[in-house]
């Protein structure tokens, strides 16, 4: 773990061995920039006990601030990393978030990838704020089905709140908010090519083919969020 801009973040994938209860969340600069105003989000951040680097720009200040080489770790590297060992012990997973439609794209296709692994799944309502109700409904299903690792899927901050707010009630060892990978994972948005991933370049098509929707993540995000490193780095902010 190493600390960048108030946070303790990942070097490397979770050693579940050693810490086999554990929420993981990932951290990149428009989240960073998000939790700036919100207070609830910022300290669902804060109290991961896995903060991975799923941005370039995060793998970018290690090095500009700390003088550290660290590896970028993506949501659907973390979701691929547990997947394979849940095959391997014949564990569980559920799947809360999305449509029906997802899910079940998601069931058919871990069933050929991790035939080991039994899966449960549940697509709550879709609205800005859950109910009591709602959240009620949603940790009987997942605690109904006992899973080794959850999965949550509603977009930040979203999903890390809810995480949050209702970690004590959740009987799962391992939660993990891992929003667009669902979508990656069932096919229904095709994530960028291993060239641009490689490349540190995969917000760029992602961009191109959704600008309205990720403008503000490349356009205002983005620039505060080097904003507040060069000022971190010459002592100008804490």
């Amino acid at each position: 773990m190493i600390e960048i801009l108030g946070y303790r973040v990942a070097t490397e994938l979770p050693n579940l061995e050693q810490n086999p209860r554990s929420v993981i969340n990932t951290l990149n600069p428009h989240s960073y920039c998000m939790a700036k105003g919100d207070p609830v989000f910022k300290i669902a951040l804060a109290s991961s006990d896995y903060l991975m680097p799923d941005g370039i720009g995060i793998v970018f200040a290690a090095n500009f601030l700390r003088g550290i080489q660290i590896n970028k770790i993506a949501g659907f590297d973390v979701f691929i990393y547990l997947m394979k060992e849940l095959n391997n012990r014949g564990g569980s997973c559920f799947f809360l978030g999305s449509s029906d439609e997802t899910l079940e794209s998601i069931r058919r296709k871990a069933a050929v990838d991790f035939p080991q692994v039994s899966i449960g799944t549940y697509s709550p309502p879709y609205k800005a704020e859950f109910s009591n109700q709602d959240n009620e409904i949603m940790v009987e299903e997942i605690n109904s089905f006992g899973p080794d690792v959850l999965f949550v899927g509603m977009t930040a901050p979203k999903q890390e709140k809810w995480v949050f707010t209702n970690r004590e009630k959740i009987e799962a060892p391992i939660i993990c908010s891992i929003g667009a990978v669902f979508d990656f994972y069932s096919g229904s948005v095709k994530r960028p090519s291993e060239f641009w991933i490689k490349c540190g370049l995969e917000w760029l098509p992602r961009f191109l083919k959704e600008p309205r929707r990720l403008w503000r993540r490349n356009f205002v995000s983005t620039p505060m969020f080097l904003m507040d490193l060069v000022l971190v780095k010459f002592g100008l902010k804490n």
